[in-house]
């Protein structure tokens, strides 16, 4: 970086500028300060920060109640930092350093400006930060003391601080902030305070970070457009019908159970990426649970509520619209897992009419669930119940801010440094549109979930009870397509894997490329990623042993799994059926209206 550029080249217009941002940053604490004056219930975020405070003392008392383990640690860090002060000193001296400077992981995003290998002090910063934050997860992984859910949240919980901490988010330690400040004679910070004031008052008192334009979309309008209608509806969910585009289908329509967690558009989120739609084009009658943005009214809607009245609501449904009794369905997330439950409960009551089932990056083992067990003990389920009966429900910008911290470098931090710092409002971007579009989760419901699943994994070893019925998944012995995602990090490959042996009959394992979306979301037009197969996951067969002696494919899972569901469907063709079947008269278009409500 040229001397020039580290000057302020109008000082009256620069501190015109500072004046303006301070304007703003004064209306953003007051819209922080507002609604705790006032006394009204604050969303405190999915973890505490008390909750990071005492588990990171954890790792400290570990190294520092022990002598010898605190001198290591100390001298670990004085020869880390003696490294790249090394590194710096030889670098001025004119030497090639030949690959011994500390370097960023392979995609890291975050040091990818010139400047950060050119210039002598940004490159020193980097490599400093690098080091300390890699001496700091060495203190976690190597804290012996800890058990292992400690620790699991003590990773977790310093990759958050770490992440926050980079030197990439603050203006003077960013070369490309830098320039831009004093190019702009930080006009970039007016405009990025202005909307850190507007985020903040959007969120009522805490920060709503936009990752999208959310002005460019409109469900119904952009996304969500596939052609059908609404036929039938209850407190907890509307069930769409799709209006056919082929003059024959598939006698045995499909019932699609999405996550209420997030909306169903993910599915059909523009007619170029709308699983929806491909699966209409393939002759399918399709039908897809919407489910209501739940309120307070929803309170004591329990798992069993969302399994009588939405699941098995969809197939009373189909059987009153089109007069058959025989479905495939598909669960996606949490609606697969409310699904493979609701298989185990339908089998133990003689309930027959599904006959195939496809699972979207669905867990019904939750041993290798990840981070998002961080969220889930006793101490933090009990704050979590507190805090829902205040409302009945979890507000959806706790579940949205859960899912970013998993992602925290990718899906928080470019955000914040955009728009806050660069000044520059987000792209349109459908996919972060629907992100952001959040909904809200009962508290009965929740509370079953997180206790049930995340907490005491009872549904894979037979202990998980709905409406008295003991729930055993091997006696589910129907054919199922098991997808996972190579790089989930809300169901796991390895987790999926294992969640496959529990059920009774047929399962294809099927694993994808790319993550929890982008690896479902694939049509075979993008050409886009692979997808493997391999051999039927049982017995002490590992996740490791499949992917050994897995095949890859490239391209989208899609016409892999349509193959395998006309195998089971024997090749019976009826005529297209229309909305209602003539039977049920639609109430509305798609998507309804249950999906367009805001949290």
């Amino acid at each position: 970086m040229p001397p020039t550029e580290f000057a302020v080249q109008d000082p009256e217009q620069f501190a015109m500028n500072m004046a303006r941002m301070l304007e703003h940053i004064g209306k953003a604490a007051s819209a922080w300060v507002e609604p705790r004056e006032k006394g009204e219930t604050i969303e405190t975020g999915p973890v505490s920060m008390a909750e990071v405070v005492e588990t990171l003392s954890k790792v400290g008392e570990y190294w520092m109640t022990d002598p010898m383990r605190a001198i290591e640690a100390q001298t670990s860090l004085f020869a880390g930092y003696m490294t790249v002060w090394n590194n710096s000193i030889r670098r001025l001296a004119g030497e090639d350093l030949n690959g011994s400077a500390i370097t960023p992981q392979k995609g890291d995003k975050r040091f990818a400006d010139e400047d950060w290998q050119k210039n002598f002090f940004f490159d020193f910063l980097k490599q400093a930060y690098i080091m300390t934050t890699r001496w700091a997860d060495d203190l976690v992984d190597r804290a012996d003391g800890l058990d292992e859910h400690t620790k699991h949240k003590a990773a977790f919980y310093m990759r958050q601080v770490s992440n926050a901490l980079s030197p990439t988010n603050f203006v003077a330690t960013n070369p490309e902030l830098y320039r831009e400040t004093i190019a702009s004679n930080g006009e970039n910070l007016v405009k990025g305070m202005k909307m850190f004031a507007e985020d903040m008052a959007a969120g009522r008192g805490n920060l709503r970070l936009r990752q999208a334009d959310y002005n460019a979309f409109e469900v119904g309008r952009d996304m969500a457009v596939t052609p059908g209608k609404v036929i039938a509806q209850n407190e907890i969910c509307q069930i769409i019908q799709y209006a056919p585009r082929t003059e024959t289908v598939w006698k045995r329509p499909i019932l699609i159970s999405p996550p209420w967690i997030n909306k169903f558009y993910i599915l059909d989120l523009n007619p170029q990426k709308s699983f929806i739609g491909w699966l209409v084009d393939q002759g399918h009658t399709v039908f897809v649970i919407s489910w209501v943005n739940p309120d307070a009214r929803h309170a004591e809607k329990t798992w069993q509520d969302y399994l009588d009245e939405g699941v098995v609501y969809g197939l009373d449904i189909i059987e009153q619209a089109i007069g058959e009794r025989s479905v495939n369905v598909i669960g996606y997330c949490v609606g697969g897992t409310l699904l493979a439950a609701g298989l185990a409960y339908m089998k133990a009551k003689g309930d027959d009419r599904i006959a195939s089932a496809t699972f979207l990056t669905t867990q019904v083992d939750f041993k290798h669930a990840g981070d998002l067990k961080v969220f889930v003990d006793e101490r933090q389920l009990a704050l979590l119940e507190k805090t829902m009966g205040a409302k009945g429900y979890l507000d959806g910008s706790q579940m949205a801010t859960a899912f970013n911290m998993l992602r925290s470098s990718d899906l928080i931090w470019p955000y914040f440094v955009n728009n806050y710092l660069k000044g520059k409002e987000p792209l349109p971007f459908d996919l972060l549109y629907w992100n952001a579009d959040a909904t809200r989760m009962p508290k009965a419901n929740h509370m079953f979930y997180l206790r049930n699943c995340y907490l005491e994994n009872r549904l894979s070893r037979g202990q998980m009870e709905i409406g008295g019925i003991r729930l055993n998944l091997s006696d589910v012995k129907m054919p199922i397509y098991n997808l996972a995602t190579k790089e989930d990090h809300i169901a796991p490959a390895r987790s999926v894997y294992v969640g496959s042996k529990a059920f009774g009959g047929e399962v294809t394992y099927v694993m994808s490329g790319s993550g929890h979306i982008a690896g479902v979301v694939n049509p075979p037009e993008k050409k886009k990623y692979q997808y493997w197969t391999g051999p039927q996951p049982e017995g002490s067969s590992t996740f490791e042993d499949w992917l050994l002696s897995a095949e890859e494919t490239p391209g989208s899972w899609w016409p892999h799994w349509q193959a395998w569901t006309e195998s089971h469907n024997r090749d019976e063709r009826v005529p297209a059926r229309e909305p209602g079947g003539g039977k049920l008269d639609p109430i509305e278009d798609a998507p309804g209206s249950y999906v367009r409500t805001k949290s």
